[in-house]
């Protein structure tokens, strides 16, 4: 794996990387969550669950939920019905409330200075029982109360709060600290139900902290990190949630920290100790998601996200019409078509007259030390210009069938270990 890195690296071709994915992935019908009733219950016209694979409500007189989008104000309340329902132990919160000045997901758990929030239309309250804030991410225990039954719950909140938009982490050593956190607090043992993952539109930032983790995750189990192959798996996982991971640039991320993650996996007890004084997590938190370590230049991204519940383009362009629903089921080949290629890039789509640009990988240097270095810092060498899961097969070296290694909840983007 290491070699297959330093290969696609130093030759460029993370975006021909990209466009394989892109074009191998299949494209399933998404015909219910294109209801008259239920498109006001997502918040990007283009982004959508699956109907083989969505999580559906079970005690509602609607049973459609985009589950790994960021909550919308008239669906917080389902949110914690599917929380109550799935018997989940954390939530994993990708993004912020507020991004360049436009609303990503609404606040749906209580602040500091409210301590409580009462969702009338599904009878929960959620109260915050302590909040612990580090320089790039929070951690909150929630009270989840039914009050139907007066039942109470404890959910773990888990907020990475520095991670852009399109964008990818500050480095493999800051988020892996963050990953494997969330995974020794137990919130996601096989005694809990299924962890909720979710961003803005639940396919950025969510598939590449769900393509890492399950990679991870797989290692561990099979004590073999080049068993696991990372473009199968994302192929796999783009099954059950559309345009998983969206931009070349997450996809080398993806790789550099399951590289760095596989460290740890195999026996390297000093790794995560390193993870945690890179991260510099006890620093005083950012006001504003830092930028990118390289200059944002256009190339082919997968522009899901395109336009909001309100028809306003978000940034980048065209959006999927809404009469374009496949008509078989569950998957049908995606056409290779170019309309479809830019999906998602207008995420600030009222006032924001410039488009923010992707970050391009560039070939790096090929001196080991340096990129050894930059690998867990995140951090270009001095030299370089600084600019939801049923059981399916993985042709990884063997054939392995992950209803045996591993469950992941369907639309979730979740594992269950």
């Amino acid at each position: 794996m290491d070699q297959e890195f330093e290969a696609i690296d130093s030759e460029g071709r993370w975006q021909k990387l990209y466009l394989e994915i892109r074009n191998q992935s299949h494209e399933c019908s998404y015909k219910v969550a294109k209801y008259p009733e239920n498109r006001n219950r997502n918040r990007y016209r283009d982004v959508s669950p699956f109907d083989h694979s969505r999580v559906k409500l079970e005690n509602a007189e609607n049973d459609y939920i985009n589950a790994s989008l960021g909550p919308l104000k008239n669906t917080c309340g389902h949110f914690w019905l599917m929380i109550w329902e799935q018997k989940t132990k954390a939530v994993i919160m990708l993004n912020r409330v507020i991004e360049k000045g436009s609303e990503k997901c609404a606040q749906y758990w209580p602040t500091a200075e409210e301590r409580e929030m009462t969702f009338r239309d599904t009878r929960f309250l959620v109260t915050l029982l302590s909040e612990d804030t580090k320089s790039y991410y929070t951690t909150r225990v929630l009270e989840l109360q039914n009050l139907s039954t007066g039942e109470k719950r404890a959910i773990c909140h888990f907020h990475y709060t520095t991670w852009p938009d399109f964008g990818v982490p500050e480095s493999p050593a800051s988020f892996l600290n963050f990953l494997f956190k969330v995974r020794e607090s137990g919130a996601l043992g096989v005694e809990h139900g299924p962890a909720v993952v979710h961003c803005s539109a639940g396919i950025g930032r969510s598939g590449t902290f769900s393509l890492v983790d399950t990679c991870v995750v797989l290692m561990a189990k099979r004590k073999d990190p080049s068993s696991v192959d990372i473009k199968s798996i994302l192929l796999d996982m783009r099954k059950y949630r559309m345009g998983l991971i969206q931009t070349p640039d997450q996809l080398r991320f993806s790789f550099m920290a399951v590289l760095e993650g596989s460290k740890c996996i195999m026996g390297d007890s000093s790794v995560q100790n390193r993870w945690r004084e890179l991260s510099r997590e006890d620093q005083e938190p950012t006001s504003e998601s830092p930028p990118s370590s390289q200059p944002q230049a256009r190339c082919p991204t997968e522009r899901f996200n395109g336009g909001q519940r309100g028809g306003q383009l978000e940034e980048g362009g065209d959006y999927r019409l809404e009469d374009k629903v496949p008509a078989q089921s569950p998957c049908k080949e995606q056409e290779q078509d170019g309309s479809t290629t830019h999906k998602r890039r207008r995420e600030d789509s009222i006032s924001k007259s410039g488009t923010a640009k992707i970050p391009q990988s560039k070939p790096r240097t090929n001196d080991s030390e340096k990129k050894r270095k930059s690998l867990l810092t995140g951090q270009k060498p001095a030299t370089a210009n600084h600019l939801d899961l049923q059981p399916c097969n993985y042709s990884s070296g063997r054939k392995a069938n992950i209803g045996r290694d591993l469950k992941i909840f369907p639309n979730l983007g979740v594992l269950l270990p």
